[in-house]
């Protein structure tokens, strides 16, 4: 399953795991919780109760015997918040060993245009004037323009024997990256929990809206009891 955001980002799953000794999907936390008496899965017409329970109660331990992997493309800044998620794993491509792609994050008009009034980071700074929508895309224009200059300079310094990892030196925080990233449950929860609200900034929260797509796909009875 992949899932295109922003202008080139994706979130794609790579695989999942708690099924369990049933082999049924999202058992193994079930199992998990009955470990203390010795039960075992009974069907979810039972059990989806017992979670429920958990998630209600705050009982998030048997939430880390189900997780995920993804792989992830998305501009540079998004990731320096996604990584202030120290319970995730992951691994980042690095410009130290390969030129990233000439990716670049070019937001919209009408995404330069919004405000966002429940988060106090959001915004103009003081004292600037109200956007147009004129200055809006004299603005993309230059941005286009120095994503393009950065590139050649880019390059040209690889082509001159400049060592990678001092040639990145300019990279942009627009431009794209890639990364895997590998949490449980409990954790991919605790990630969509703060990076789907709308205090969130509006980049990484169409990263999260993406991951909750596939949490809901792959564990559709913990999804149903998160969103309630």
């Amino acid at each position: 399953m992949q899932i295109n955001v922003l202008d080139h980002g994706y979130v794609r799953l790579i695989e999942t795991w708690g099924h369990g000794e049933a082999n049924e999907p999202e058992a193994g936390m079930v199992e998990a919780a009955r470990q203390s008496t010795q039960g075992s899965f009974r069907g979810w017409e039972k059990d989806e109760r017992l979670l429920a329970h958990l998630m209600k109660y705050n009982h998030a331990t048997p939430f880390e015997f189900a997780g995920m992997v993804i792989e992830v493309q998305a501009p540079i800044m998004v990731f320096r918040e996604w990584h202030r998620h120290r319970t995730q794993s992951y691994n980042e491509m690095s410009a130290r060993y390969a030129p990233l792609p000439d990716l670049n994050y070019l937001p919209t008009i009408d995404r330069l245009m919004h405000t966002a009034d429940k988060n106090k980071q959001a915004g103009a700074v003081k004292g600037a004037e109200e956007l147009t929508r004129n200055e809006a895309e004299a603005f993309r224009m230059k941005l286009q323009a120095s994503y393009i200059a950065f590139e050649k300079a880019y390059a040209h310094a690889l082509s001159q024997g400049i060592p990678k990892e001092l040639a990145r030196l300019g990279m942009p925080v627009g431009r794209y990256s890639r990364m895997r990233a590998s949490a449980n449950l409990r954790n991919w929860l605790a990630f969509l929990t703060l990076r789907m609200d709308p205090a969130a900034q509006w980049e990484i929260r169409q990263f999260a809206n993406a991951v909750g797509d596939i949490v809901a796909q792959e564990f559709p009875h913990t999804w149903k009891l998160f969103r309630q």
